[in-house]
């Protein structure tokens, strides 16, 4: 199942589980949806935690669904954090690890937050050349405020839990656990202590204003339209936060929906979504099932130290993992090791461990498995 469900007491926990980030996939959100309509028909229950298993709260939307009409199907995410928004029992999220687009706004949605310290926070979706949607927007400037907001939504880039709630007059964080060990433990505490506060608070009911205005987003827009080139999706970012401090937040929403749909079929949008999708493929192997066992490579032998021999030998000392090179002669071998020494890609990038590179000469020997055809002399090594 994509979402536990379970009851402490007087408070119902429930647990995205949907690995490997807890992505917010169809299944998941229906199971939140079902869970905060059992917590609340069930009269024992005084408040909701959600909250995510494993590594994540939540990575967001579920790439396994990117392209398809399940991204929208119903339950989509804002009717999800509408049911968030109208319980009649106050919901907290727990926060650990990631809370990433979608997951965030599903938190966002809530009515109190408390996170583990380091967890990262973000709303990366400008790098797809979007904006967040289903209220991103509109929601974390009334939190967080709207400076932080925006270069957070402009930038895209992850912010650990703890460095936001030092922001003065940030409402994102209601608290921050003692560690991410005792999260579950302290979210409990507070959520019994919210459990009968009444009403509700919901971002959406906050005020969201700057106090420079249109100057503000005047300047920001001339900032952002300078580093962001021919991408769009930057300054619609800033066009959507600045609807957040015009008026109701209804009206600030639709902008947002309408600029969401507009940079979705964007040829830039389009080329960035590519991109992501076909790196995240490359990690697979398309006949080989997801439950097969790995093994441990403890070691490597390249054959030949050219120029592809030694670019695959510097693959894998990027990767930490110690590697042998094999030469039929010396001479060969010892250009091979001068190549990866002048470059130091592995050195340079901090990821080889001291001694991994090793003079060549000093461990240049004779092979018994390596033989040539013609029954001359083995061929040479050097460990990398």
């Amino acid at each position: 199942m994509s979402v536990q469900y379970q009851v402490h007491g007087d408070v119902a926990v429930i647990t995205l589980n949907n690995p490997p980030v807890n992505g917010l996939g169809l299944a998941t959100r229906q199971g939140i949806a079902d869970g905060l309509a059992q917590a609340n028909a069930d009269t024992s229950v005084r408040a909701i935690i959600i909250t995510g298993a494993g590594k994540a709260f939540s990575g967001g939307a579920d790439i396994r669904e990117f392209g398809t009409d399940l991204v929208m199907r119903e339950p989509n995410l804002p009717s999800v954090i509408g049911v968030l928004e109208h319980s009649p029992k106050p919901v907290i999220a727990a926060i650990h690890s990631v809370a990433m687009g979608g997951g965030l706004k599903l938190a966002l949605g809530c009515h109190y937050r408390i996170a583990a310290p380091g967890a990262s926070i973000a709303l990366p979706e400008v790098k797809l050349g979007l904006l967040p949607g289903a209220g991103g927007t509109q929601r974390l400037p009334r939190l967080l405020g709207v400076e932080a907001a925006l270069n957070m939504v402009v930038s895209g880039e992850a912010i650990p839990s703890e460095k936001l709630a030092m922001l003065p007059g940030q409402k994102l964080f209601d608290k921050i656990a003692s560690s991410a060990e005792t999260l579950a433990e302290e979210a409990l505490a507070f959520a019994r202590s919210v459990a009968d506060v009444r009403p509700l608070p919901l971002a959406r009911d906050l005020p969201c204003k700057h106090p420079q205005g249109d100057g503000y987003f005047q300047f920001a827009r001339n900032m952002v339209k300078a580093m962001s080139k021919n991408y769009p999706a930057p300054l619609k970012c800033v066009d959507a936060v600045a609807a957040a401090t015009k008026g109701k937040f209804a009206d600030g929403l639709a902008v947002e929906r309408e600029t969401f749909a507009n940079l979705m079929f964007t040829p830039e949008s389009r080329a960035l979504q590519h991109i992501f999708l076909a790196e995240r493929a490359t990690s697979k192997i398309p006949d080989v099932p997801a439950d097969t066992a790995q093994r441990t490579i403890k070691s490597v032998a390249v054959i030949g130290a050219g120029t592809m021999g030694g670019g695959i030998a510097m693959n894998f000392l990027n990767a930490g993992i110690p590697v042998r090179m094999l030469e039929m002669k010396q001479e060969a071998l010892d250009r091979g090791i001068a190549t990866i020494r002048k470059l130091r890609v592995a050195a340079q990038k901090g990821q080889a461990q001291a001694g991994q590179i090793r003079p060549a000469h000093s461990l240049a020997l004779h092979h018994p498995e390596l033989r040539r055809t013609d029954g001359c002399r083995s061929g040479h090594r050097s460990r990398v």
